[in-house]
């Protein structure tokens, strides 16, 4: 497969000490080096890298894998994005790996960037020649020339054909700069899409420009302040999150990330060094903006306008980030300003109001507790009707049993009054929806098992109360696999058996997690370690089953409801044994 071939050709041109060290400071220990780690605040060092095996792992958070895992880690990419950056820093043309359909798609793809890329610097030079653009952007909105450099601020100048004659001179096709959404056809001719306009440019997160945010100079009646670059092959706004590349390295650090509306509102915070700040396409917030966000942290905060498209786009994420596993939160800035109109009136109460967030639930439930008269029983019916539809959809049980009551309490009602709202949240749950993974914690302890069973001279011989069921992914399921069938010798960074080969990187890492954390201990305490850890996983992989078993047994069939029981008593079986 062409891909694995251009992987393995990276892997030879790069080394992991490389690619790591340009994102962390990284420490000699040995034949390995350490470093903090960046997935969390330390002060010790957690984070290991082994040059022989090519392998990196974070005791801290469980968290390992080759030079690829890491890139998608710390850029938020995936794996495919993370190829294309290691491709590029190799200098290895992935287009010489592919083939047919792939091969033209991203053919076209790298067209479209050099486009996009040629465009911004038309723009740019445009700008600095045009009196009116220089002083919105330096005097109106007091950004400074770095800033301007920095964001690649430019101007469209209001001609036809002014972009669509600097690409055609450079070799462009017509057919491409359309794809790139640069040229519309008008009346038989194509014209340039952006015109009198300020251009923002619209990075992905490795910063290569993907399209264009225009806006007026000067308000007109009928026409749209802010116009974006139509869907291509490059940009699509339910994806893209404005500032990104900037901010995510800042975002890390203070593990938390603002989302605001507008792209000036961003450039305006960055420049102020509140640099953690990054904007959606205006209000249009999508489940996959918080997913991509998630990636860097699970503090989301969101700080819209005041109005009632930013409240109501405030409403819509609250729900869109049900059952996603991050704390979303609201910022409210004071007197009804926009971030922007305070950042240039007082940075220091900008960074405050960054720094209260209110979770978004109470934020919803303190909006409504205003709009509506909760003293009266229309108040309290459309009040309920509101706030009760987003409680029904949440997925934590604690959660929406903690805000129930709440507004039980609030409204003066019982709480059996209003658990007949909730019944909307069964038909929110797909067939199957339930997280399949176990917590970091939980994938630690596996980890860590597998290490000791693999590695240990100790433990090679004994045969494991364990299954593979309780394991969370394929890589750790075959390695117990080969335990219990192979009669397995010890495992080594030379002597990866066949049967391992395909998750050999993982078998890897956990060569690395022994020879760090048990190869000094006598074998009484491997075996006690042992013992320990499989006694873990299997009490939470019960606990798991138990709770999928307590949701079932509330709406199953009278007939269904002694083998759901009998499954119970199957488990704490199971539990006993590994406890002995």
């Amino acid at each position: 497969m062409w891909v694995m071939d251009a992987v393995e050709d990276i892997k030879s041109r790069l080394s992991i000490e490389d690619v790591i060290g340009e994102y962390v400071e990284l420490k000699r220990a040995g034949r390995n080096f350490k470093a903090l780690s960046p997935f969390g605040n330390e002060k010790t060092p957690s984070f290991m890298i082994s040059p022989e095996k090519q392998i990196w792992h974070d005791f801290s958070s469980g968290k390992g894998g080759n030079m690829f895992s890491f890139v998608m880690e710390m850029e938020g990419v995936d794996f495919k994005g993370a190829l294309e950056l290691l491709a590029r820093k190799a200098g290895v043309d992935l287009a010489l790996y592919r083939t047919g359909t792939s091969a033209k798609n991203a053919s076209i793809k790298n067209v479209l960037y050099d486009i996009n890329e040629a465009a911004t610097k038309f723009y740019q030079i445009s700008f600095s020649k045009n009196k009116t653009a220089l002083e919105y952007i330096l005097k109106d909105r007091a950004f400074t020339k770095e800033t301007a450099l920095r964001f690649r601020l430019g101007y469209a100048p209001n001609a036809t054909n002014g972009v669509i004659s600097f690409l055609k001179k450079r070799g462009f096709s017509i057919e491409n700069i359309k794809k790139a959404g640069l040229a519309v056809q008008r009346y038989g001719d194509a014209v340039d899409m952006f015109r009198g306009r300020i251009m923002v440019p619209l990075a992905d997160g490795q910063g290569k420009i993907v399209g264009f945010t225009a806006r007026l100079l000067k308000d007109e009646p009928n026409a749209p302040k802010y116009i974006n670059t139509p869907a291509t092959p490059l940009y699509d706004k339910s994806r893209h999150i404005f500032g990104l590349h900037f901010a995510k390295e800042e975002i890390r650090k203070n593990n938390f990330v603002v989302v605001v509306e507008g792209n000036m509102d961003v450039i305006a915070s960055q420049q102020s060094g509140v640099s953690n700040v990054v904007a959606t396409a205006g209000t249009a917030m999508t489940q996959m903006h918080l997913k991509e966000l998630s990636k860097f942290t699970n503090d989301i905060r969101l700080c819209f306008d005041e109005d009632k498209a930013g409240i109501a786009a405030t409403e819509r994420a609250i729900e869109l980030a049900n059952g996603l596993d991050i704390q979303l939160q609201v910022l409210t800035v004071v007197g009804g300003k926009d971030p922007d109109e305070l950042i240039r009136s007082d940075v220091g109460a900008w960074k405050k109001v960054t720094e209260k967030p209110q979770y978004a639930m109470d934020w919803l439930i303190e909006r409504y507790t205003k709009e509506y008269d909760i003293s009266s029983a229309q108040g309290k019916k459309l009040f309920t009707k509101k706030v009760m539809s987003v409680i029904a959809k949440m997925t934590d049980k604690v959660e929406k049993e903690h805000y129930i009551k709440q507004i039980a309490k609030l409204l003066d009602v019982s709480v059996a009054a209003l658990l007949p709202q909730t019944a909307a949240s069964k038909k929110i749950y797909k067939k199957g929806k339930q997280s399949e993974a176990f917590s970091t914690d939980n994938t630690k302890l596996q980890d860590h098992l597998l290490a000791l069973l693999l590695c240990s001279s100790t433990l090679n011989k004994i045969t494991p109360k364990i299954f593979e069921e309780v394991f969370n992914n394929e890589g750790q399921k075959k390695c117990l696999h080969y335990v219990k069938e192979a009669k397995h010798e010890i495992v080594g960074i030379d002597s990866i058996p066949q049967g391992l080969q395909s998750v050999s990187d993982y078998v890897k890492m956990l060569i690395f997690i022994y020879e760090e954390v048990y190869s000094g201990l006598e074998d009484i305490e491997q075996q006690h370690e042992f013992t320990r850890l499989q006694a873990r996983v299997i009490e939470e992989y019960v606990k798991k089953q138990k709770n999928t078993i307590i949701v079932q047994l509330k709406s199953a069939e009278e007939n269904h409801v002694p083998v759901l029981l009998a499954k119970v008593k199957e488990l704490d079986a199971m539990l006993a044994k590994a406890k002995e």
